[in-house]
Formats: structure tokens, C-alpha cells, sequence
């Protein structure tokens, strides 16, 4: 098991907490954990469609796992997912029902995706720049982005955008994404789609990138040390609006599995919560993509078991269990901090010091 390494092992640890809080949810609700624990287990990884269903699940939260990493990797907490998320579907959405049918795929999908990333880039931004320009701490102004989405998103709607009142309409065949039971016959029926693997290459090489290119490099080290950044030359304002710009991006991305791959259209809610999840998902597997990804099929499964076992557990107490797991991997994380902080001794003024300082 040791050589699993830090980060997998608190994967590993996450979920045998979950599984045995799991048992406990089930002889709670008067049930036999060990048909429970079945019920889930066919309901997710047991059946092929459960499978597609946990990839389907699991594809949004790659996209806000991966976006609240690069900004945490330029000492930003980008909160704002949620709103960035919606606002993006929305546009995006509205603009593919503006397209005629006649559009081909290769031009329509690429234009939808294009206008949701610049309208989550331009959401994410402000609240980068309000950091830079005016100190204002993100966590602040992303709060209050997403409650100004809320409210924003359903005036919208009912004001011209939506036919429906909570919907818009439905976009072209040729603006959607295929799912891949067209290719893969065992995933009838499950919603899983090409945004699954799309955005499992998008996390690669964002991981890629933030290793082996200059500005992610330089967004990692303003995270690192950005007094160190500035007296070294590094314009640590400029950067950390380009992490809140991708993130931001990266965020409204999430839009192709939920509005593009599933939907063919935006509702009010399509989406709701993953934000806040993928904030879990990257702590979870911040070590590197294939961290990133084993998270979020964690999570994925969660979310497919409580549907799964819903006639005999509700739904809800896979909220639980997403909280043990967030509560067990922070400290597991706690626990190694300490195990690798250096010992402290005495120094001659009395006061503890590292050993060696």
C-alpha cells in the first residue's frame, strides 16, 4: 500500500471512511448494508449504463476541478465556478439556437464552446481583476458573482432568452455533442458523451501546460511566493488575472457535458452544484491529472449510487458522504503536514526553531 504514494493513498483512505460511513447510512434506514453496498455497486460500476452514467456525472467536475486547480496554483480560490458555469451555458446555448441547421458540426460546436469559455473567462475576470487593481480577495467577489447569477440568470430567460420561462430552445442537431453509445453499444441509454474523453485530453494538458510553458510556470510560483515574483520581475497582478481567466474558462467548459452532450439545451439549475464540487475534486486529486480524474469519478459514483439506492436510502445521504470524504482527505493531508514538518528545538532566546536553522 506504501507505494501508492501520498496522494493515492489518501484516495484509498477517502473512501474506505466512506464506505464504512456508508454501512452505517444503511443499518440507519433499516437496511442490510451488504444489499446496499450491491444495489449501489450495480447501479454505478456493476452495469454498463451505470458506468456511462458515473462518466456523465463525473465530466462537469473534471472541468471545475480542474478550474479551481490553476487558480489554486496561483494562490487564487476561484468560488465563483457556479456563476461562471451557468452564465456561459446560458450564452452558449443561446447563441447555438441562433444557428441555422445547415451550420456543419466541425463550425458549430467549436463556435458554441467559444463563445461559453470567453463568457466564463470574462466572469472569472472580474473578480481577478478586482484582486489585482483593488485588493478586493476573490472568495468575496466570487460569492457575490454567483448570487449575481442567480438572479440574473432567471430575468434573462423570462426577458427574451428562454421560450419556455426557465429553458431556451433547443439547439441544432449539428451544435450537440454525440454520445458514445453511438459507438459503444453497452452505453445505451446513459448520457455519457464525447465531452467525457474531451475533457479528459483539456485536463492533461492543462497539467501540461502549467509544467512546461513560461506563463505556467510563473502562475505557479506567483502561488508559491509572490513578493519572491515581483522583486524577481514577474508581473504577479497580470498573472493571476490570466489563472482567474483560464479557471474562469475552464469552469464554463463544464457546459459541453451537461448543455452540449446531454441537454441540447439550458434550463435553470442544469449543472447546479458542480462548482462547489469540483472544489472537493481538486483537493482531492491535486497531485496531478490522473489524481484529478480518480477524484472526480469518486464524486461521479457518489452521485450515481444515490440515485441507485434511492428506494431504500435517500438520495441525500450521499451529501454525507461527500462531506466524510472532503472531512477525511483534509486530514490526511493534516496528518502528512505534520509528518514531514522539520522538528523543532529550543533557541537561546527560549523560543522553538526548525532543527538545523
Amino acid at each position: 500500500v506504501m507505494t501508492l504514494g501520498p496522494e493515492r493513498l489518501r484516495i484509498v483512505f477517502a473512501m474506505a471512511g466512506a464506505l464504512l460511513v456508508f454501512n452505517v447510512l444503511a443499518f440507519a434506514f433499516g437496511e442490510a448494508p451488504s444489499d446496499t453496498l450491491a444495489r449501489a455497486f450495480m447501479g454505478t460500476w456493476g452495469t454498463a449504463y451505470g458506468i456511462g452514467q458515473v462518466l456523465f456525472k463525473s465530466t462537469p467536475i473534471i472541468m471545475t476541478g480542474l478550474a479551481f486547480h490553476v487558480g489554486l496554483r496561483a494562490g487564487l480560490f476561484n468560488i465563483g465556478a457556479e456563476g461562471q458555469l451557468a452564465l456561459a451555458g446560458l450564452l452558449g446555448a443561446y447563441v447555438g439556437c441562433s444557428l441555422p441547421e445547415s451550420v456543419p458540426w466541425l463550425l458549430a460546436v467549436p463556435v458554441v464552446l467559444g463563445v461559453a469559455l470567453l463568457v466564463g473567462a470574462a466572469y472569472s475576470g472580474i473578480a481577478g481583476v478586482m484582486r489585482a487593481r483593488l485588493g478586493v480577495h476573490e472568495i468575496i467577489s466570487g460569492i457575490m458573482l454567483n448570487r449575481c447569477a442567480d438572479v440574473l440568470l432567471p430575468w434573462v430567460l423570462v426577458a427574451g432568452l428562454g421560450t419556455q420561462g426557465v429553458r431556451t430552445a433547443d439547439l441544432p442537431a449539428s451544435a450537440t455533442l454525440p454520445r458514445l453509445d453511438r459507438w459503444i453499444d453497452g452505453l445505451s441509454g446513459s448520457a455519457v458523451s464525447v465531452a467525457f474523453p474531451l475533457a479528459v485530453v483539456v485536463t492533461v494538458g492543462v497539467y501540461a501546460w502549467l509544467r512546461r510553458t513560461r506563463a505556467g510556470r510563473e502562475m505557479r510560483w506567483v502561488g508559491l511566493g509572490p513578493d519572491a515574483c515581483q522583486a524577481q520581475g514577474i508581473n504577479v497582478a497580470w498573472r493571476r488575472v490570466q489563472a482567474m481567466l483560464l479557471s474562469g474558462a475552464l469552469a464554463a467548459g463544464a457546459m459541453a457535458g451537461t448543455v452540449l452532450g446531454y441537454k441540447g439545451y439550458f434550463e435553470l439549475g442544469l449543472g447546479a452544484g458542480a462548482g462547489f464540487t469540483g472544489i472537493a475534486v481538486a483537493m482531492l486529486g491535486r497531485a496531478g491529472p490522473v489524481g484529478l480524474i480518480a477524484a472526480a469519478l469518486v464524486f461521479g459514483t457518489l452521485a450515481q449510487a444515490g440515485l441507485a439506492i434511492n428506494a431504500q436510502v435517500p438520495k441525500e445521504a450521499t451529501g454525507v458522504l461527500e462531506a466524510v470524504v472532503i472531512i477525511l482527505v483534509a486530514a490526511a493531508a493534516y496528518r502528512r503536514r505534520r509528518q514531514v514538518a522539520p522538528p523543532t528545538e529550543p533557541n537561546h532566546d527560549g523560543a522553538s526553531a526548525p532543527a538545523g536553522a
